[in-house]
C-alpha cells in the first residue's frame, strides 16, 4: 500500500504565503504522477498542479496564475507546493493525490488517482 500526508496547512493573511508538503511512503515503487487537489467547503473537488514522476512536465490549473509552484523530491519521496500571494477564494482542504501510471490521461480528474493524502486546511484570511 501507498500512504500520503500532507502538511504546512494552516492560517495566513491574504497575499501570504505557505508551503505544503507530501509525504509518501509504502510501496512508493508503484506511485509514479502527482497531483494536488483542494476542495472548498461546499464545492467540488478541484484540480490545482501536476508533477509527472520525472517532474519534467508541470501543469497548473488556471486560478494558480504564476502564483503556485509544484515540485518534487523523488530520492525523499516529497512532493511540495509553493503557494504564494494568496487569496482567501484558496481557503479550502488541500490534498495530495498519486496515480499508478504515467502517460496521457485526464490529469484534472480524481478518477485518475488511486492514492491519496487526508488533506491538510488552509484558510486565507482577508
Amino acid at each position: 500500500q501507498v500512504q500520503m500526508v500532507e502538511s504546512g496547512g494552516g492560517l495566513v493573511q491574504a497575499g501570504g504565503s505557505l508551503r505544503l508538503s507530501c509525504a509518501v511512503s509504502g510501496r512508493t515503487d508503484s506511485v509514479r504522477d502527482i497531483a494536488w487537489f483542494r476542495q472548498a467547503p461546499g464545492k467540488e473537488r478541484a484540480w490545482v498542479a501536476h508533477i509527472t514522476y520525472n517532474a519534467i512536465s508541470r501543469r497548473y490549473a488556471d486560478f494558480t496564475k504564476g502564483r503556485f509552484t509544484v515540485s518534487r523530491d523523488t530520492a525523499q519521496n516529497m512532493v511540495f507546493l509553493q503557494m504564494n500571494s494568496l487569496k482567501p477564494e484558496d481557503t479550502a482542504i488541500y490534498y495530495c493525490a498519486a496515480t499508478k501510471y504515467t502517460g496521457t490521461y485526464i490529469y484534472s480528474s480524481t478518477s485518475e488517482y488511486a492514492y491519496w493524502g487526508q488533506g491538510s486546511q488552509v484558510t486565507v484570511s482577508s
